[in-house]
């Protein structure tokens, strides 16, 4: 295809190369077509992708990260030697216009009008990352000796306090390396509770199916086995077992007491 786009380009008659120089000149057109219309202002059409999480003032609508769009292109100042552009696009769901402008100084974008950023920024220090070394601290890294080695000492002490949890998070990842072997551990635990899953729901079913139950039977917990340990079995005795059980000890207890036996037992013996 760029083979074709190369060789297969139609040359008029009356093209000179001496004094056309290319068919762009020939045609009076510029190479980059509808994308250098308005470059005479020093606009340049380009594809833009938003760089950050947005909300479009005009519509209200939300526009994530990463939505291209034909942006108009600007030169509109310096930091120092690197150029500021700003981009003037159109939003994709109403007519607002929403433009953002580069910050070399903090090597983000800022929007100047149109919308406002969706604001999911955090400080690095919070979640103990390890932060860049600012400007300042450099230039006293490279000229005061004491400082650099002071600032050398700090390191190692984060170095050493952190060292258990690099340890523990490397350990993790290595553990989660081997993925056929972690499949295939899950996998084999999973049909051994479907196993069991499915014995007990079969002996649940025996089980109402003897008792005539229409109700479904829970699981078993370690409670309910301590519960039922606790309890007796036998049903209690019944109103008329009582009064047999009483009347069966009356009729074998002796008609006199212990002396009066005794007595009766004397004089049987003088008789």
């Amino acid at each position: 295809q760029g083979e074709r786009k190369g060789t297969n380009k139609y040359y008029p008659p009356d093209f000179d190369p001496a004094k056309h120089g290319s068919l762009n000149k020939y045609h009076h057109s510029h190479p980059l077509r509808e994308r250098a219309r308005k470059l005479s202002q020093g606009i340049l059409v380009i594809r833009f992708e938003m760089p950050f999480n947005i909300w479009c003032d005009g519509c209200q609508n939300h526009i994530g990260m990463g939505v291209r769009y034909n942006a108009e292109k600007k030169k509109v100042g310096s930091y120092y030697t690197t150029p500021v552009y700003r981009f003037r696009m159109k939003c994709h769901l109403c007519v607002n216009y929403i433009e953002l402008q580069t910050d070399p100084g903090n090597c983000d974008y800022v929007i100047v009008s149109g919308a406002r950023r969706k604001e999911e920024r955090w400080d690095p220090g919070d979640s103990a990352q390890v932060l860049p070394t600012s400007s300042e601290q450099r230039e006293r890294l490279a000229l005061d000796p004491m400082f650099r080695l002071e600032h050398g000492v700090t390191d190692q002490e984060v170095l050493e306090r952190a060292a258990p949890t690099l340890t523990r998070l490397q350990e993790a990842q290595d553990a989660w390396k081997d993925d056929f072997g972690l499949n295939s551990r899950l996998r084999r635990r999973f049909r051994e509770e479907k196993k069991t899953l499915r014995e007990e729901e079969e002996e649940a079913a025996a089980l109402r199916a003897r008792a005539g139950l229409s109700i479904p039977l829970l699981r078993e917990e370690e409670e309910d086995r301590r519960l039922a340990a606790l309890l007796s079995l036998r049903a209690p005795d019944s109103y008329e077992e009582k009064q047999r059980l009483k009347r069966s000890e009356i009729s074998q207890r002796s008609w006199f007491g212990p002396g009066t036996a005794r007595a009766a037992g004397g004089t049987l013996q003088k008789l």
